[in-house]
């Protein structure tokens, strides 16, 4: 009894493809949990679509994925001097996000992350004079702008890439490859058509593993059902049920990442409105979980447990048998599943 990723592989890959052709060059990107698939997973994925490099998140994952994708390695968290030196081979390619961080990687396969309206991290139009020098002992793979996913001023992606493409040429930098991120199919077409001397290669990770939603599904098996009444006692802090119905034991607990949200940039009136009103049910340890059963989301019978979670299911709907599966709505980010299978 599990909870259970499934795969419709077929229309997976198709999508994959259809990403592929969309952004020639496309460096896929593996991180964190690998998107809920695991890191081996989408190494044997990208080896498959014949991509030469594959992006990590840190020099820890692209030490544990070394041995798993044979290609070059881009790892995105730029290099800091002190950080915890990490045995990597010279197919590994490092960000870097200032002039001090290039000068500390001499002999180094870098890439250069300029400073986005993210304002996260990268060299600013300042610091580009003090490049000339800084590159001359590293082997420059190009430089990379990571743009926002909303532009709520209304401001155009494309216009800003061109804004540091014209900067660094001004500059007198090498203009080869440009690695970018978060940016339409057109938007990079205009781009690749402004500037064909440029090798423009869209960093893409949502998107290409995540972007058909129908395409995997989570379920949890059901494990135990138990009719109750309305003022029976359950659970761990003895809490009283609120009608006839069922309590539901389902596989998917806190260790899976059931329970556990992000939070949210809410924007517009109904949005906030609908927080509002999830914040008060909680009041009244009323929390919505994220499987459903007889087409409807069900309510937790209190919060989940470490690898299971019980559920309340009226008494005027019909009970889930022991075995039977629980559609799960998770966030792929954040869930570690049980197992995946492919269908």
């Amino acid at each position: 009894m599990a909870l259970t990723l499934y795969v419709d592989t077929a229309r997976w890959r198709a999508h994959q493809q259809s990403v592929i052709q969309q952004f020639p060059g496309m460096v896929p990107v593996c991180k964190g949990n690998g998107y809920g698939f695991g890191h081996d997973r989408l190494a044997e994925e990208t080896t498959r679509m014949g991509s030469d490099i594959l992006a990590v998140g840190t020099t820890y994952e692209a030490a544990r994925m070394k041995d798993t994708f044979s290609g070059d390695l881009l790892v995105l968290t730029p290099f800091r001097r002190g950080e915890e030196p990490v045995p990597l081979p010279d197919r590994v390619i490092r960000s870097v996000s200032s002039v001090d961080g290039v000068y500390g990687l001499v002999n180094a396969r870098v890439m250069i992350e300029v400073m986005s309206s993210m304002k996260r991290h990268g060299v600013t139009e300042e610091d580009l004079p003090k490049l000339h020098a800084a590159i001359e002992n590293v082997r420059l793979e190009g430089f990379a702008i990571h743009l926002p996913l909303d532009r709520t001023d209304g401001s155009d992606a494309v216009e800003e890439v061109l804004f540091w493409m014209d900067r660094l040429r001004a500059a007198r930098l090498p203009l080869h490859t440009m690695f970018v991120s978060h940016l339409k199919a057109d938007e990079l077409a205009r781009l690749q058509q402004q500037f064909p001397q440029t090798r423009f290669r869209a960093r893409i990770g949502t998107r290409l593993w995540l972007g058909d939603h129908d395409a995997t599904e989570y379920r949890g098996s059901v494990l135990d059902v138990t009719r109750v009444a309305k003022g029976d006692r359950f659970g761990y802090r003895q809490q009283k049920t609120a009608g006839d119905g069922y309590l539901v034991v389902v596989a998917g607990g806190t260790s899976h990442g059931v329970g556990l949200e992000a939070p949210k940039a809410l924007h517009g009136m109904m949005p906030r409105a609908k927080g509002v009103a999830r914040a008060g049910l909680a009041t009244v340890n009323r929390n919505l979980s994220p499987f459903s059963w007889a087409g409807k989301q069900r309510w937790f019978a209190e919060p989940p447990h470490m690898q299971v979670s019980i559920l309340f299911v009226p008494s005027d709907v019909a009970a889930p048998q022991v075995g039977d599966e629980l559609v799960a709505s998770l966030r792929h980010t954040t869930t570690q599943y049980d197992r995946i299978l492919d269908r």
